[in-house]
C-alpha cells in the first residue's frame, strides 16, 4: 500500500507541477481575446444561422405558392405538344398525300431549303 500511495503523490505533484508549467506558458490576456474571439464568432454564426432559417422558411412558402401553378402550366405545355406533335403528324401524312396525287405540288427538298430559313429549335446548335 505504501508504494501505490507514493505513486499517487508523485503523480499529483507531476500533474500539479504540469499545470503550473502550461500556465505559464499561456497569458491570460492572449486566452482573453481568444475566448472574445469566439463569442463574436459564435454571434456571427448565430446570426447567420437565423438569416438563413428565415430564408429557408420564406423560400419555401413561395414554393408552396407557385408550385401549383408551375405544374398546371407544366401539364398545359405537355398537352400542347402533345396536340402540335399530333397536327404535324396530320399535316406530313396529308402533305405525302398530295405529293403522291400531285408531284409537282411542292418544290423539291434544295428549293424548301432555301426557303425555310426558321431555326431548328429541336436539335442543340453547334457552338
Amino acid at each position: 500500500m505504501a508504494d501505490s500511495e507514493k505513486v499517487k503523490e508523485s503523480m499529483e505533484s507531476a500533474s500539479s507541477e504540469i499545470s503550473r508549467e502550461f500556465r505559464t506558458l499561456t497569458d491570460s490576456r492572449d486566452l482573453d481575446s481568444i475566448k472574445q474571439a469566439q463569442n463574436l464568432i459564435l454571434g456571427r454564426l448565430q446570426d447567420s444561422n437565423a438569416v438563413l432559417s428565415h430564408f429557408n422558411e420564406y423560400s419555401e412558402n413561395c414554393f408552396m405558392e407557385v408550385h401549383a401553378d408551375f405544374a398546371k402550366n407544366t401539364r398545359l405545355l405537355r398537352s400542347m405538344k402533345s396536340d402540335l406533335d399530333y397536327i404535324f403528324q396530320k399535316l406530313r401524312s396529308l402533305k405525302n398525300k398530295i405529293a403522291g396525287t400531285y408531284p409537282d405540288a411542292f418544290p423539291d427538298t434544295s428549293e424548301i431549303e432555301a426557303l425555310d430559313q426558321r431555326p431548328d429549335l429541336e436539335l442543340p446548335k453547334d457552338s
